[in-house]
């Protein structure tokens, strides 16, 4: 199937690892020139020269996503103009929401809604003047389910996934839609982090919290990366464009909700 992505630009945000990674790597496979966006200069420059390149031209832009302001600021100065975005951000630290303290809140808003907005004001004129666009949200499964243990993180990817519904409505009109892919657990250090944290509370150890992770989805396994970002990339494309405001679950049928 040919997507359409060729001569198509893509900002691709967290993508020196995991999700982030996988998608870059697969919409330069698809002809797509790829701009990485993180905060790490050295783990950017380590992704750049594994991006496939058939004449393309890609390119990184250094941002920490803790600084709106900042990162707008880098966006303004890059002179560059997109037709997909990528929003994808490492996840808030665990816990429960019970114990969450305000700064917990306030510190995931700002990276996951508000660093979203700032980069959504600033693409989506050129996505309408182009007359294509597509903001593809990396958020959660917690969206439909919210998930033990991850109470910050279940509250704020709440509010992105309304968010984001409410722009699919806004810009819909312009040939712009605007979806959520919801991973499941999958193969990252997010996870590691999440199975290591969780085998400390419990005192279980990290072999049996992966494997009652993994028996809580019928294909009693975690996702691979690239298993996430072929949806990503599917929903980038020319053939997704009349797909606009929907939650898609990568998860192997873990949430219980339809």
């Amino acid at each position: 199937m040919n997507l359409g992505l060729q001569d198509k630009n893509a900002l691709v945000c967290g993508s020196t690892q995991g999700i982030g990674k996988a998608s870059a790597i697969q919409l330069a496979e698809e002809g797509a020139n790829v701009t990485l966006i993180a905060r790490n200069e050295e783990k950017l420059k380590a992704v750049l020269a594994e991006l496939p390149n058939n004449g393309q031209r890609h390119d990184y832009i250094i941002a920490d996503f803790s600084n709106p302001l900042e990162l707008k600021e880098k966006i303004e100065a890059s002179n560059l103009n997109f037709h997909i975005l990528v929003n994808n951000t490492g996840g808030p630290a665990g816990g429960p929401v019970f114990n969450a303290q305000l700064d917990e809140f306030e510190k995931a808003f700002t990276q996951h809604l508000k660093c979203n907005h700032v980069l959504v004001q600033a693409l989506v004129p050129f996505m309408k003047e182009a007359g294509y666009g597509r903001v593809i949200n990396v958020i959660s499964t917690s969206v439909k389910q919210p998930l033990d243990g991850l109470g910050v993180s279940n509250t704020i990817r709440g509010a992105v996934a309304n968010w984001s519904k409410t722009l699919a409505n806004e810009l819909g009109q312009y040939s712009i839609t605007v979806n959520n892919v919801l991973p499941g657990a999958t193969g990252t250090e997010r996870l590691n982090e999440i199975i290591n944290n969780k085998a400390k509370k419990t005192g279980k150890s990290v072999e049996e919290v992966a494997e009652a992770m993994k028996n809580a989805s019928p294909a009693k396994r975690f996702a691979q990366p690239e298993e996430i970002a072929n949806a990503v990339v599917f929903l980038a494309s020319e053939k997704a464009s009349f797909i606009n405001g929907i939650n898609v679950p990568v998860d192997g049928g873990r949430t219980k909700s339809l």
